[in-house]
């Protein structure tokens, strides 16, 4: 297990899981036809951030330090998709509500020029559409699997930062 958190291994190992969960994402988006609200598309950034940031590190293969220092903007895109995803979650769980609708949809946002204050609102404030459960693996929704995964990495990654090296 040594070797899973020295050297590279660590974020080839988040990189590779990251591009996998957005590859998926996007297949169910443009394959089985699951369009995603506000709330979705904010969860991928968080998986982006992580995935560039697993990618530059595992290109430069830092020192102890060096990870300490990759692990601040992996550790904020952890943090943002654990909010949307953990936000997201929780809308899933409420009693459904057909008053409330989730707002506009992303290319609506996009099409209608809406600011990234606007978006943001929209995002979190979100309802209705973002509370539909459209896929479940094994009881669980996708934002539920976002939440799990995004803590699975961080721990990988906090269990890299604290391994000493033999």
């Amino acid at each position: 297990m040594n070797r899973l958190t020295q050297g590279r291994a660590p974020f080839v190992l988040i990189l590779l899981v990251c591009l996998g969960l957005l590859a998926y994402a996007y297949y169910a988006q443009f394959v089985l036809d699951l369009a995603p609200c506000p709330l979705c598309m904010l969860q991928r950034f968080g998986f982006m951030i992580m995935a560039v940031v697993s990618l530059v590190a595992a290109v430069h293969n830092p020192g102890r330090l060096g990870r300490w220092l990759y692990g601040i903007p992996f550790f904020g895109g952890a943090i943002w998709g654990m909010i949307t995803a953990g936000q997201h979650v929780h809308l899933q769980s409420q009693p459904a509500d057909p008053m409330v609708s989730c707002g506009a949809d992303w290319q609506t946002m996009i099409d209608f020029d809406y600011t990234a204050n606007e978006i943001l609102r929209e995002a979190f404030t979100a309802s209705g559409n973002c509370a539909e459960v459209d896929w479940t693996f094994v009881g669980i929704s996708m934002p539920g699997w976002a939440l799990i995964w995004y803590v699975l990495l961080s721990g990988l990654m906090l269990w890299a930062l604290f391994a000493k090296k033999h």
